[in-house]
């Protein structure tokens, strides 16, 4: 699924009034439906409903939200705010055609703020997605108060006073909503971190805009849904064997962090992997067997640590990082790894902070080798950054000098490739931030790597369905309760 700018969204809107054709005023009450769609699902029509209404084409859905909601029996209170005398045509027309339904009440001042109960849902309708500068005068007013308010609050289209693609300053005056709703696709500024008290639980409704458009418009945005994610899964075939799906090394482990190779290993073999090889410290070899019995096992000259490179004749693919530490040999193995490497690789966790602290070492990156850092680890390998949107910029500088896949891990994980593009994960809950995960998720990519997914399609399914494992380990265990462990025993394909 596609992520647009600003101007291409309004691109796409006036593509599809004038190619379907359909005028502008029948498109908003297309959209304006399918959001009374969804909210008739959610919301009941005894809880009473009061709609916030800027002079916009935000106003404009708004108003013909009332009025639909109206026609189905919700008690519907209507509040204009006159921060302006301008008025969007569309915006009048569906004024007008609220005739009998409903009166609007005006808000000219501080003193025309309402008082609402807890049981009103307040529908957001203030502004929309070409918002260019702050709120201020009447309109943070009443943003403002109604963030005071204990209703339940939900933006159509987007938060008043959120910027779609750009950074918002930490003054600013925004919406806090509990839902968003939003038409068509997705928009950047609810996948940052940093937005999400602007943004809560969103939802897309489709409202039918151009597929023509969508199609023959290019972004470097996209966010995996279920679709995007299955089509990528390569099926097995009926006189396939084991080496039919490849041979994954992972060199993980170390004295004291052996649990973090056992998480791997254990998340490959249930990725669909044919032969798994474990490279562990000395210390670590009994603990591998017993773990693990369908992997084989290698066993470095150090009792503690990784001081040697594996045999990667046989190998498809190979893993490295989780538990390694960061011991003088150990960084000499990936630099060795890094240069004698025939085949893909994915680095995580004590090898990416050596690759920090060792930073020739990015140069010897072989092109697609997948990196998957948390925040604080991408911090190490690329600076601060000031915000989201210029940390998921020095991805794509990243990825892109580098020739790396980067897979910034957190809510909705970014996938950066090295040609810019950006893919969002739709999966995961915030029951998976404990320790583990990560390495759950390395040996994952590194099952699909070694069965010849390409690097690129590896990182996009592999992070989906890494999510998805942990949705069904929270909806077992609830997210309090949840392990790395359970994530690995809820994977299925």
């Amino acid at each position: 699924m596609k992520i647009f700018n600003v101007e291409q969204i309004r691109a796409m809107d006036a593509y599809t009034i004038a190619h379907e054709p359909i005028a502008s005023i029948d498109l908003m009450e297309r959209a304006s439906q399918a959001f009374v769609r969804w909210f008739c699902n959610q919301y009941v029509n005894t809880r009473p409903i009061a709609v916030f209404c800027g002079k916009g084409n935000n106003g404009g859905d708004g108003l013909a939200i009332a009025r639909i909601l109206s026609s189905r029996s919700y008690d519907v209170q209507v509040f204009i705010v006159e921060y302006t005398s301008n008025e969007a045509d569309d915006f009048r027309q569906n004024l007008s055609r609220l005739g009998n339904h409903l009166t609007p009440h005006r808000i000219q001042s501080e003193n025309d703020l309402p008082q609402l109960s807890n049981q009103v849902v307040c529908i957001d309708a203030l502004l929309g997605s070409g918002l260019s500068r702050p709120v201020d005068g009447l309109l943070g007013l009443v943003i403002t108060h109604l963030n005071t308010l204990s209703c339940k609050l939900v933006s159509v289209d987007i938060a008043s006073g959120l910027y779609t693609d750009q950074p918002n300053n930490s003054s600013d005056i925004i919406i806090k909503p509990r839902y968003t709703i939003t038409f068509q696709l997705p928009k950047l500024a609810f996948l940052l971190p940093q937005n999400a008290e602007y943004v809560g639980d969103w939802n897309v409704v489709d409202i039918a805009l151009s597929p023509e458009y969508i199609a023959g418009t290019s972004t470097p945005y996209y966010f995996t849904d279920k679709s995007e994610a299955e089509k990528r899964i390569k099926s097995r075939q009926k006189f396939s064997h084991k080496g039919t799906y490849g041979h994954a090394i992972i060199i993980a482990g170390s004295f004291g962090k052996m649990g973090a190779a056992v998480l791997s290993g254990k998340a490959c073999l249930r990725s669909g992997v044919g032969l798994l090889t474990m490279h562990v410290p000395a210390c670590g070899y009994e603990i591998s067997q017993v773990s693990v019995p369908e992997a084989m096992a290698t066993v470095d000259d150090s009792e503690k640590y990784i001081s040697k490179v594996p045999d990667l004749a046989s190998a498809t693919a190979i893993g490295i990082g989780p538990g390694i530490g960061q011991d003088a040999a150990t960084v000499k193995v990936l630099e060795k790894i890094l240069e004698q490497a025939k085949v893909p690789i994915i680095i995580d966790a004590d090898a990416l902070n050596i690759l920090s602290t060792n930073r020739h070492l990015l140069y010897k990156l072989p092109e697609n080798t997948i990196l998957t850092p948390h925040p604080k680890e991408f911090q190490r390998l690329t600076g601060e950054s000031t915000d989201e949107y210029e940390r998921l910029e020095k991805a794509r500088a990243f990825a892109a000098k580098y020739k790396a896949i980067i897979c910034l891990k957190g809510a909705n994980t970014a996938v950066v490739l090295p040609n810019g593009e950006v893919h969002f994960n739709s999966t995961g809950n915030p029951g998976m931030a404990t320790g583990g995960t990560g390495d759950v998720l390395t040996g994952i990519i590194t099952s699909l790597l070694a069965q010849k997914y390409d690097p690129a399609d590896a990182a996009i399914l592999g992070v989906y369905q890494h999510g998805l494992a942990g949705d069904r380990a929270a909806e077992a265990r609830g997210q309090t309760a949840l392990i790395a462990s359970d994530v690995v025993e809820h994977l299925g394909w």
